[in-house]
């Protein structure tokens, strides 16, 4: 089985209520899975936060949220990836 992350895109984003320096948001990932020859696309929306400075671009608060879901994202891989126990 292999996983592609192959697009990833902000959809909405705002500052965090309490927070001064954070903002939260949803990142769409689009993922493909390849298995026995088989491809499949998945759309996930991944909620993810970053803290940033104040000064930030709108373009770098987007690029710290989309590598928070990034990380998400290959966590998620990871997991998968484990071998499964046989007992």
């Amino acid at each position: 089985m292999t996983l592609q992350l192959i697009d990833i895109s902000v959809q909405d984003k705002q500052a965090h209520p309490r927070l001064p320096g954070r903002s939260t948001g949803h990142v769409r990932a689009v993922l493909t899975e390849t298995i026995d020859g088989q491809q499949q696309t998945h759309e996930l929306t991944v909620s993810a936060w970053a803290d940033h400075a104040a000064d930030a671009t709108p373009e770098d608060i987007d690029m710290a949220l989309m590598l928070r879901a990034a990380r998400i994202i290959a966590r998620l891989k990871g997991s998968l990836d484990l071998p499964v126990s046989s007992t």
